[in-house]
């Protein structure tokens, strides 16, 4: 069978996304079991020797002291930003509860240097992903358990990993106006992620919400 250019690209894109993975794999071994588990509230089962991760209502499973990154059932995938996202969190997380308070990006540190990349990559991809689609994105919405908010013409608070809630805020567009979009974060949400995390989050949920709009 004939590689595409376009299949080319795609295979780069998954390996150079595969090595921080496999870095952050080295790093969650040398941590203690009990206390990832609690300051990221995520279960450790000492009998399989595995954390289990909740990401948009989906729970994945982390092997210890593997790092290895599957489904619940312990099948492998190749979603490489997600599992790097997974273990990230795992070794960065500090217990801090969410507080109910929003933040914007632009309030992170380091936020102003990454606001282009957060621009493009979650606010812009965001409205354009759902402009068109808001039965779908409200059947994603719904399914999540998320919480309508009152922002914007349509808006809900979810959880996008334990104990770490984000509002996405939609304002639609029409012939005269694109469709605009803000992302905010609940104030504890830098204590496991930096600016450079958050100016990406948008290749984690969208490509979610889209499946969940599908279902």
């Amino acid at each position: 069978m004939e590689i595409t250019l376009r299949d080319e690209a795609a295979i780069e894109e998954k390996r150079k996304d595969k090595i921080p993975y496999e870095h952050y794999k080295s790093l969650l071994k040398d941590q203690d079991p009990q206390n990832v588990s609690k300051l990221s509230t995520c279960p450790y089962d000492e009998a399989t020797s595995s954390f289990l991760v909740t990401v948009m209502g989906t729970p994945y499973k982390v092997t210890f002291p593997q790092g290895d990154v599957t489904d619940s059932e312990g099948q492998d995938f190749d979603n490489y930003k997600l599992k790097t996202m997974i273990l990230r969190y795992l070794i960065n997380a500090k217990g801090i509860p969410s507080t109910g308070e929003n933040i914007a990006y632009r309030d992170v540190s380091g936020g102003n240097v990454y606001f282009a990349c957060f621009e493009g990559r979650c606010l812009k991809r965001f409205a354009f992903t759902f402009n068109y689609n808001i039965e779908g994105l409200q059947k994603a919405m719904a399914f999540l358990g998320a919480e309508p908010q009152k922002n914007g013409d349509f808006s809900w608070r979810f959880e996008v990993i334990n104990n770490m809630f984000m509002t996405a805020i939609l304002w639609l567009g029409d012939d005269e106006f694109p469709p605009e979009a803000q992302i905010l974060f609940d104030a504890n949400f830098p204590s496991a992620f930096s600016a450079e995390d958050m100016a990406v989050m948008g290749d984690i949920f969208i490509p979610i919400l889209k499946d969940l709009s599908k279902k």
